[in-house]
């Protein structure tokens, strides 16, 4: 099973060894510094072409809105120019298209690469290396913010303990060779070049084949060191092969792999292969969730000695926190103004689960698919070792039969630590304040949501007026129909609400954000849907959405008071009607475990802060 770790945890267990890690650095290390990420240079080209081919103004273009980019993945979705967006093979498709010389090429990313300078990160990772932390680091950027840095810290250090890093690239890979060889550390392999390299690799050809010596380098470094991945994609599939290449060798990776990335949820499917291969050949593997390499750096540095000189140096150039503890206040304040949050606690929480075992090792998405083949209402995660569950105990035997499923007890959970326990309360929560509801619960891998039910015709007159009940104050609350079809288009939508499980301020919290949700049928079915093909198109999406203009318009005159109506109404409907108690199964006592939940109805809202003279106008 593949692990999932913080940047602290992570921290951690590097500095007890820092020495047995090389490091592999992708475009996202280079962020920070300034240096446009492969994301941004894909927006870039696309925007050019979009242009070439349009007849429209770069001026009249902006890459970065989401605007913008709907309509220019609209443009080449109905064109063979490039690949589907998210495609391994996008960059350099895309990189090629506009710039098909390689000194074309060569000028842009020189170009690219001047607007960069050494960030915090770059200085924590100089510092290792100067302090001989890090024997070796491995890129496929082409500019020179790790060698920059590294000689200002071999600076501040006395001559006799500068360490002179070798930096190769593609037009000199025996220096990499002969580091290797006679373990001259520490060393800087670039495996696509250097901005002022004869040869850079870019297009897709060119990234296809890597340069020989430099690969052998790379597979023969991870046969004597773990590797710490950083910035990286996994979209050159040279790189890749290399790296799966070096999983066969006796004693590969000793220190294990660590994937550094924002989110576990956004790894390419060629990377949960290489993390999977390296377990299956008993090398550990953990993914580790951090925002940024320099928020990673950070939690590296506070768990680390340097000298004075270099840990001055570093602590100069750190970004400074952006959030802080707030005291509470110790006097009485005016009542208002306030702001309203869309969250409400949550009182009680599931606080065990049903045990299973069984015969091997069965993933969560293996444990749902088993549950859904076997049409049983249950909730259920797999943290590798067993099976925890809210269901009846027939149906869970029933389901889990073919894996020798037995109930062996209870299982404590606890969420605040436990990704799996977290990701099986989530899932309960949405299944219970949607239960007995005119509700549907939609669960995503991204996050769920809840919709407003469209209702049918074969729907009894009882059943009728019960949702019209229960969906009155909602109503209300937005002035406007719940569901029907939008204008122009004719697609179904519903009103609904993103859910998510939060902790903060010493509780856990119901957090829910309104939105509308369009049913577009001709739409492929992703991620493993379970209801229908609706589809939630925020701003940030990638996909093009034919009513984003018609949704835009029906939110935009929504102004304070109908937010505050609506915070509210779904407040009082996520309670139901029992008081804010809410089961996830409805068991009858006594036949299994079932997920119950106490919410309070009372929203959160902010502090008043008015010691500024505005708010003291009119007097205390």
């Amino acid at each position: 099973m593949i692990r999932t770790l913080t940047g602290l945890q992570f921290a951690s267990e590097f500095c007890l060894r820092p020495q047995q890690f090389a490091w592999f650095l992708g475009a996202g290390a280079s962020a920070s510094a300034g240096i446009p990420t492969g994301y941004a240079m894909i927006q870039d080209f696309k925007k050019r072409l979009f242009c070439q081919l349009s007849g429209v103004s770069p001026r009249e273009v902006d890459a970065n809105d989401p605007l913008w980019i709907d309509r220019i993945n609209l443009y080449f979705s109905t064109r063979s120019v490039l690949p589907t967006p998210d495609d391994p093979t996008e960059y350099a498709a895309a990189f090629e298209a506009v710039y098909p010389t390689p000194e074309a090429r060569r000028s842009y990313i020189e170009d690219a690469i001047r607007k960069g300078t050494p960030s915090f990160c770059h200085r924590v990772l100089a510092s290792l290396l100067t302090t001989r932390r890090v024997p070796c680091v491995f890129t496929t950027n082409f500019d020179q913010l790790v060698e920059t840095a590294t000689t200002v810290t071999d600076q501040l250090m006395p001559p006799e303990k500068r360490v002179h890093m070798t930096v190769a690239a593609i037009d000199n890979a025996d220096r990499a060779a002969l580091c290797l060889r006679e373990s001259r550390w520490p060393l800087l392999a670039k495996l696509h070049g250097d901005f002022q390299s004869v040869e850079l690799k870019n297009t897709e050809g060119e990234l296809k084949e890597q340069d020989t010596k430099l690969r052998r380098v790379l597979t023969t470094t991870c046969t004597q060191f773990g590797l710490v991945v950083v910035g990286y994609s996994g979209r050159d599939t040279s790189v890749m092969e290399a790296l799966t290449e070096a999983l066969a060798h006796p004693n590969a990776l000793p220190g294990g792999i660590f994937w550094i990335t924002r989110s576990a949820q956004s790894i390419l499917p060629a990377v949960t292969e290489l993390l999977e291969a390296a377990i299956e050949a008993g090398i550990s593997a953990s993914i580790v969730e951090s925002p940024t390499f320099d928020e990673l750096a950070g939690d590296i540095i506070d768990s680390i000695d340097l000298p004075p000189e270099l840990s001055t140096h570093v602590q100069e150039s750190r970004p400074e926190q952006i959030l802080k503890e707030t005291p509470l206040p110790t006097q009485e304040r005016r009542k208002f103004p306030v702001l309203q949050c869309s969250a409400v606690p949550l009182l009680s929480i599931p606080t065990s689960a049903r045990r299973i075992e069984v015969n091997g090792t069965v993933s969560t998405v293996r444990a749902r698919e088993m549950v859904r083949d076997a049409e049983v209402d249950a909730v259920v995660a797999s943290n590798g070792h067993y099976i925890a569950a809210f269901g009846a105990d027939n149906d869970l035997l029933r389901a889990f039969s073919p894996v020798g499923g037995r109930l062996s007890g209870t299982i404590e959970l606890h969420p605040a630590k436990d990704s799996w326990a977290l990701g099986l309360v989530y899932d309960a929560l949405t299944k219970a304040v949607s239960r007995n509801q005119p509700l549907r619960p939609r669960l995503r891998r991204k996050g769920h949501s809840i919709v407003v039910e469209r209702g049918s015709r074969k729907d009894s007159k009882e059943r009728v007026a019960w949702r019209n009940a229960r969906l009155s104050d909602l109503k209300k609350a937005y002035s406007a129909a719940l569901t029907g079809k939008a204008q122009e288009h004719g697609y179904p939508f519903s009103e609904g609400i993103q859910l998510r499980l939060e902790q903060s301020a010493g509780r856990w919290w119901c957090v829910f954000d309104p939105f509308t949700d369009v049913q577009l049928p001709h739409l492929e079915r992703k991620e493993n849907r379970t209801d229908d093909e609706s589809v939630n198109y925020s701003a940030s999406s990638q996909r093009v959405n034919p009513v984003s203009d018609w949704q835009r318009e029906r939110w935009a005159r929504r102004y304070n008071p109908v937010w505050s109506r609506i915070i509210s109404a779904w407040a009082n409907l996520l309670t139901g009607e029992n008081g804010g108690t809410v089961n996830a199964i409805g068991l009858p006592e006594g036949t299994g475990q079932d997920a119950e939940f106490q919410l309070s109805s009372v929203t959160a809202w902010s502090r008043p802060s008015h010691d500024h003279d505005y708010f003291l106008r009119g007097g205390k």
